[in-house]
């Protein structure tokens, strides 16, 4: 476990390199204009990094649940070095917020297990739409888990390699 030093030097420490890094990105198109933001900051990152576009490939599925579906397929054919997971969960009034969060949280749990490759998880899980805007790039937001979980691709696919 890093010490709080450590942890504030990795995220200060400039991202590595690594050549021909394919990043498999996955959105949930529910919560739309959210996943969209979380997406373009991810892509962004990675494109800010020197990474071309024919190296991110950008799937769309229907919700969340069936973001563990396509990330498991990006997975396991082996063409992807990290694959992150995008999307947002808003609570509501029914049990269906945590089945889905759990379903999701376990769905990447299993497949970084398995270790074909990294799989990031940068799926919001709020209480409201307003705390979602908090943690996604714009003027007001708190932090940006879109350019996070490109961040973290990075890293993974670098420990990846090493390993």
């Amino acid at each position: 476990m890093l010490n709080k030093t450590e942890e504030n030097e990795q995220k200060t420490s400039p991202l590595p390199h690594l050549d021909e890094l394919r990043v498999g990105i996955v959105v949930s198109d529910s919560k739309a204009e959210i996943s969209k933001v979380l997406c373009d900051s991810a892509v962004a990152v990675l494109r800010n990094e020197g990474y071309p576009d024919n190296d991110i490939t950008v799937v769309h599925v229907p919700n969340t649940f069936q973001l563990v579906f396509a990330a498991s397929r990006l997975a396991k054919c082996r063409a992807f070095d990290a694959v992150i997971i995008l999307g947002c969960i808003v609570r509501g009034t029914t049990p269906h917020f945590e089945y889905e969060c759990q379903h999701v949280t376990q769905g990447a749990a299993i497949l970084n297990a398995e270790g074909k490759v990294p799989v990031i998880f940068g799926v919001l899980t709020v209480d409201t739409e307003e705390q979602a805007y908090l943690r996604i790039a714009g003027e007001n937001s708190e932090c940006d888990k879109g350019a996070e979980a490109a961040e973290a691709a990075i890293r993974m696919a670098e420990i990846a390699r090493k390993f």
